[in-house]
This record gives C-alpha cells, structure tokens and sequence, in this order.
C-alpha cells in the first residue's frame, strides 16, 4: 500500500479533534505551516516521510497513527502488505509491518536503505527508543555524531529523542527491522 492511498488528512483532522487543535495550533506545536496542513486533511497533498514524522512528533503521537491499519487479535506482519512510506529520493523503503499498538506502546517498521543512502531522523519525544535490528547489510547509526557500525544480525537500541541518522555507505542495499518503543 502506497502513501497516496492513505488517507493522512482524515487521521490528521480526527487527532486535531480530539485534542482540540485549531490549524495554527497544530502549525506552531509541528512546524508545518498552516496552509500544508490545510492541504494534507483536505486531500490536496501528502506528506513527505519527514513532515509526517514534523507531524507525529508535534503532536506526540505515533507514526503509524496516520497509516489507518485495521486492528486484530494478531498479525503476521508483511511488507508487501503494510504501508510504504520512501525519503531520500526512494533510496530508503519504509513498510509497516505493526502499526502502533497502545498495549505494547511501540510500533514496527521494515526498512530499505539502498546503498549510499543518509536519513537524518528528527528526534523524537522524550523517552522514546528505537531498535535497530539488521537483517541484510551494514548500518552505519549516526548517534548525537558517534558513529556506530551494526552489521547482519547485530541489534542496537538507542534514545531516538536525541539527533540519529541512519547511513548506508557500502554499495549493497542493508535491510533493517526498527521497533519504536513510546513511554507508557
């Protein structure tokens, strides 16, 4: 499922519901500007992954909040049938595999990274952490600017409200699992 068959704007415009948000509320706690927002709840735009993250961020709320997945007593989590959202002109894939889920407070994503590749991440809220398990490859995890190599099989956790940025530099694609825990 592609980003463009999501529909981001209706998430957007129940969550600014529910917390009450006017448009410049919302614009002033994500940095989005005002008409972008207008434009995202109305169908007129989508997201790019990062301003997505701008949003979900702000607004202290999981990512996946705005992928709309569908809710079971349990899942078989697939790429091909989870959301795909790319940055870095499509050098980086990223597929849901679990949405966020309350219960367990995290969310689960598999990730693409082709070679060369340089995702810088905005940090996320406070106390939240990420695990970062690699599957194909090498990962280079730029953390607060310590560099980090973790390679096939290795697994790293690490603060993500902090700058983290995810690097690729072999000329083979790596592939990843990211689980994003939030506090309780």
């Amino acid at each position: 499922m592609e980003l463009e068959q999501i529909n981001i704007g209706k998430q957007l415009s129940i969550l600014r519901s529910q917390l009450n948000l006017t448009l410049e509320d919302t614009a002033a706690l994500t940095g989005v500007s005002k008409p972008m927002l207008s434009q995202i709840e109305h169908g007129k735009s989508i997201p790019t992954i990062t301003i997505l993250w701008k949003i979900a961020t702000g607004l202290k709320t999981p990512f996946s909040y705005f992928l709309d997945s569908p809710k079971a007593d349990y899942m078989i989590g697939r790429p091909d049938q989870g959301c795909m959202v790319s940055a870095e002109e499509g050098k980086m894939k990223a597929f849901t595999l679990f949405p966020y889920d309350p219960l367990r407070s995290q969310e689960t994503f598999f990730i693409e990274f082709e070679p060369g590749c340089l995702h810088h991440s905005p940090n996320h809220n406070p106390g939240v952490e990420e695990t970062v398990l690699v599957i194909d490859g090498t990962l280079d995890m730029i953390l607060e600017g310590k560099t980090i190599e973790v390679s096939k099989t290795q697994a790293l956790r690490f603060r993500a409200d902090c700058s983290h940025t995810y690097h690729n530099k072999s000329n083979k694609p790596c592939r990843i699992y990211n689980i994003i825990h939030y506090p309780g």
